[in-house]
């Protein structure tokens, strides 16, 4: 799950790359500077200061099990977008299928009726659109693919057939499901032939997203996003500009820097190279946020990524040094939420030059690398100084109540300034769910379609096999 090769091809890559082997990326677009029948190619008028700062959050469905995180539990006034993670994809036609039918489709919550009429959707869908009803700045999307998928991603892309019935397939649950946009998680494109394909891909996505609103009621934006990778070996795989003209966001992986698959103990999300410890901090945040801008990238268009968990070294003496192994965690050995964090009995040490903050237990000689409010709090001037769009969270259920002053996502609502504020979209008349279709109104028709609008905003048991971040 967390092989050591990937990290040795990593430090090879830091060597060898240059800022000018990377290039461009996305924002938010006006549809009226796209023509739904033609190219996609279009001019987004997204800016993150200007339009408000994102906060955007990966939900889990198998959170719901062991977890036990449910999406009543998610404080959804403090996100502008939800990623509902993951479908799957079929690697030999390309088709994005639901991974737990169950947990997205038929899980009954107490409000919820077995005497329904009708084909109705149940589980995390209806869940979530209710939140929805009642969050109208709230955007829900799909996210498609994640590590333990991604080895299906290069067949999947890699012929028209095979990238036609991927972006009919997902849009076809989107619209089913009423999600406002979808996100690829693709890690990580390998070859120049996946690197074409993947801007031929989202191209694909965005002409049939585009095609689907314009059938829609009022016209949506529908916003296409992908997981970006902060590790320099994956650059030369990535046509930034192709991909830019398609996407509306990038949600850049700048976490899983050091794990288990480390020779040395390390920092996993540091911003800058450390002075104090140059062998904890073989990577860094800051190196893959200015290769993205000096390529190409609108900075306002990248999310910054940030964990909801730290990662442990037993039998160290800190950053940068070696270690006898992982010990435990929450739901996987080394990881822990960081709802659980400090340790007992454990000091929180800083380094402020790299932006970085770790705590060390001598007892146990376990370090855990991880954020704190503090941190936040940096990470969030660091968002203002680049000029980027917001901040991304991998996963929801990882942190304290939003009520705790210790909640991450807490301190990024009550410090990051003005959030982004956009509608979401109710209406989806072609969901082959009656409940969706009808806005959960019971008394409703396809043909006399309504949907229970609220007032507008602007006016498995465990986590699945490899399915830990890596940048």
């Amino acid at each position: 799950m967390h092989p050591t090769w990937r990290h040795v091809l990593l430090s090879l890559a830091l060597q060898a790359f240059s800022m000018t082997d990377a290039a461009a990326m996305p924002a938010k677009s006006d549809m009226s500077n796209r023509d739904v029948n033609g190219p996609s190619t279009y001019a987004s008028t997204a800016s993150g200061p200007s339009g408000g700062y994102r906060n955007i959050g990966y939900f889990t469905n198998w959170g719901i099990y062991g977890r036990n995180f449910q999406p009543a539990d998610l404080a959804a006034d403090k996100y502008t977008h939800i990623l509902y993670s993951f479908a799957n994809l079929h690697q030999d036609t390309g088709e994005v299928y639901l991974s737990d039918t169950y947990a997205d489709l038929d899980k009954h919550y107490p409000s919820d009726s077995w005497s329904d009429t009708g084909n109705n959707a149940y589980g995390c869908t209806k869940q979530f659109y209710m939140i929805k009803q009642k969050h109208r700045n709230l955007k829900v999307m799909l996210s498609i693919g994640g590590y333990t998928y991604s080895p299906s991603f290069s067949g999947a892309a890699s012929t028209d057939a095979n990238r036609k019935k991927f972006a009919q397939s997902s849009v076809q649950l989107l619209k089913d499901m009423g999600f406002d946009g979808l996100d690829v998680d693709w890690e990580y494109p390998a070859s120049e032939a996946d690197k074409q394909n993947y801007v031929l891909l989202l191209t694909e996505m965005r002409n049939e997203l585009d095609a689907y609103a314009a059938t829609v009621p009022g016209n949506p934006h529908f916003i296409l996003s992908i997981a970006s990778p902060a590790g320099p070996q994956n650059f030369p795989y990535f046509d930034w500009k192709g991909m830019d003209a398609q996407l509306d966001y990038w949600n850049l992986m700048a976490y899983d820097y050091a794990g288990s698959f480390s020779d040395l103990s390390g920092y996993q999300d540091n911003l800058y190279n450390s002075t104090q410890y140059p062998a904890g901090a073989p990577f860094n945040t800051d190196t893959a946020v200015q290769a993205y801008i000096n390529g190409g990238v609108t900075a306002s268009k990248i999310n910054l990524g940030m964990p909801l968990y730290g990662r442990a070294f037993v039998g160290t003496s800190g950053p940068g040094q070696k270690y006898s192994g992982v010990g435990d965690g929450s739901w996987e050995n080394g990881i822990w939420d960081y709802k659980a964090l400090p340790k007992p009995g454990a000091t929180i040490n800083t380094d402020t030059a790299a932006g970085a903050i770790w705590s060390y237990d001598d007892s146990t000689q376990t370090m855990i690398t991880y954020d704190n409010p503090s941190m936040t709090l940096k990470k969030i001037d660091y968002i203002k100084k680049n000029g980027l769009g917001g901040g991304m969270w991998w996963e929801v259920s990882g942190d304290y109540p939003v009520t705790d002053p210790n909640s991450l996502v807490g301190t990024f609502t009550s410090n990051i300034g003005t959030m982004e504020k956009s509608d979401n979209t109710l209406a989806y008349p072609f969901s082959q769910y009656d409940n969706i279709k009808n806005g959960l109104n019971s008394t409703t028709t396809a043909s006399n379609f309504k949907v229970n609008f609220v007032a507008s905003s602007n006016a498995p048991t465990s986590t699945p096999t490899g399915e830990s971040r890596f940048a």
